[in-house]
């Protein structure tokens, strides 16, 4: 868990150090901006944008249930942050796991790319496909309803 909250906490960190230098040197504008570009790059790299993650045999059992499609992600991939902005709205209603959480999650990454943990990986009925567009996702999740 802590994993995952590392680089926006070392922005926040870094952008709070080059803030103050700016308010000490007399220009406290320039400061107050730094300091919100550097809040949004830790919001961006951080869980936040993401739908709650729930663990891999908990999201096999549920795509099982419901057919739809089941993406493994990690904090901080920028890959994973394009798929779920071009997702939108329809983001929730795929089955999110977090493989920096989920050691399960991991290795079921880890079989379907040849040892690797390539995110995003998105699961469609057993069949894995890594970096998928996202239009394909929303089809997948379409036929599933």
């Amino acid at each position: 868990m802590m994993r995952a909250w590392i680089l926006p906490t070392l922005l926040v960190l870094c952008g709070s150090a080059l803030a103050a230098e700016l308010v000490f040197s007399g220009t406290p504008g320039a400061a107050a901006a730094l300091l919100l570009v550097f809040v949004l790059l830790a919001g961006v790299n951080s869980p936040l944008p993401f739908p709650r993650s729930i663990g891999a045999l908990e999201a096999e059992r549920r795509s099982a249930v419901d057919g739809r499609p089941v993406v493994f992600w990690r904090p901080g991939c920028k890959y994973c942050l394009r798929l779920r902005i071009r997702l939108g709205r329809d983001a929730r209603q795929l089955h999110w796991v977090d493989i920096w959480r989920d050691p399960a999650g991991a290795a079921a990454v880890r079989a379907a790319n040849d040892g690797n943990e390539t995110v995003p990986t998105v699961v469609v009925a057993g069949r894995a496909h890594v970096s998928p567009a996202a239009e394909w996702v929303r089809e997948q999740l379409s036929r599933s309803a």
